[in-house]
């Protein structure tokens, strides 16, 4: 049984996909959901498929307060899914390799500090971009910045707006994210 922990500050449309995708799976276990947000929908989904949940301060998070409580899991990867937070240096290096972020775009572009949810469709639409996507990387200490695992492309059409824009992104993230953490916990399990 390989255990997974979700990271997420928002409504949680991804941690719920990647619970979805994996339910009835028993080699694979949603083992904790951690929030920076007291308030965060992702936490009403924790309660009601009755996961274990954690909510992290700044004090806690930049100082790694809650390693222990982590590797109580004995987590396969940390799984970043709309966690608004840089993660910090020493919970890198006490997971390196085993954490995974999704971005709302084609990294390179349209990443860094302030490049998150609609903030990074206004710009994609901005720049007359003529194809947006998703990116999957492994997280290092900057922001956007590890290798990609995976990218998936979509159109970007002339009337878009960056609403419909991030609908058609956030398909690509509910169908890819699931899957791409599927394989690459088979590839940890060898």
């Amino acid at each position: 049984m390989q255990s997974v922990i979700i990271f997420a500050s928002g409504g949680g449309s991804n941690a719920a996909a990647i619970i979805q995708y994996f339910r009835g799976q028993s080699n694979v276990r949603v083992a904790m959901i951690v929030s920076n947000n007291p308030n965060a929908g992702v936490l009403d989904i924790a309660k009601r498929e009755e996961i274990p949940f954690l909510i992290v301060d700044r004090k806690a998070f930049s100082e790694s307060l809650f390693l222990e409580q982590l590797a109580t899991a004995e987590p396969a990867l940390l799984i970043l899914a709309g966690f608004l937070w840089k993660i910090p240096e020493s919970l890198v290096k006490a997971y390196p390799g085993k954490i995974i972020n999704i971005h709302p775009a084609l990294l390179p572009g349209y990443g860094g500090k302030g490049m998150y949810g609609i903030h990074v469709h206004k710009a994609v639409l901005e720049a007359r971009e003529r194809e947006s996507g998703i990116t999957i990387h492994y997280v290092n200490e900057r922001y956007d910045d590890g290798a990609t695992v995976l990218q998936a492309h979509c159109p970007v059409m002339s009337d878009d707006t960056p609403q419909v824009l991030a609908a058609r992104v956030l398909k690509l993230e509910h169908y890819f994210y699931p899957r791409t953490i599927g394989f690459l916990l088979e590839q940890i399990a060898g």
